[in-house]
């Protein structure tokens, strides 16, 4: 008997945040949805709103909430700039943020486009049992999260530790008496 894991499928919502895209021009989100059903996993919904604080912590409460989502990954809205809100929003609904992500997405990010990297407000935190990640908006940034941290950590059968085999504890809090 083998002692390999078997790889088990994450559903996975995305969100792109925009002013002004739509479903048949978000390359960014297309990008996630691509790399998320070629991995094997559920793209579990998908939506784009506008640089809205309020309405995208909505969602991300919504999408929480719901027991068919595992993971959330929005897209858009993470710069500097007074419209880019989605940080905000998420941290909103965080109940931990998982500092090392920003920190390893930087890191994945610098060799690629330099001290551009600084710019970046990408984050990754928990909430209600489910992960939550804030990507930047564009496609390329989209591909170096997916491609070297999420697909990754989202695999059961990474070692020595992954995403997915802390699932049933991430809200094990709520369950003490």
């Amino acid at each position: 008997m083998s002692n390999e894991k078997e790889f088990i499928p994450v559903r996975i919502a995305v969100l792109t945040v925009s002013d002004t895209r739509k479903i048949e021009d978000d390359k960014s989100g297309k990008t996630l949805v691509d790399r998320i059903e070629g991995a094997g996993h559920i793209v579990a919904d998908r939506k784009i709103l506008r640089d809205e604080r309020e309405q995208i912590a909505d969602q991300l409460r919504e999408w929480c909430a719901n027991k068919d989502v595992d993971v959330v990954i929005s897209t858009g809205g993470t710069g500097l700039t007074g419209r880019d809100v989605t940080v905000e929003a998420h941290r909103d609904v965080y109940e931990k943020e998982m500092d090392a992500f920003s920190t390893l997405f930087t890191m994945i990010s610098f060799p690629k486009v330099g001290m551009s990297a600084v710019q970046s407000r990408a984050c990754g935190g928990v909430a209600n049992g489910t992960y939550l990640f804030a990507l930047p908006g564009s496609p390329g940034a989209c591909k170096d999260a997916w491609d070297e941290i999420l697909s990754v950590q989202l695999d059961y059968r990474h070692g020595p530790c992954n995403f997915v085999e802390i699932f049933p504890r991430l809200d094990e809090h709520k369950r003490r008496k």
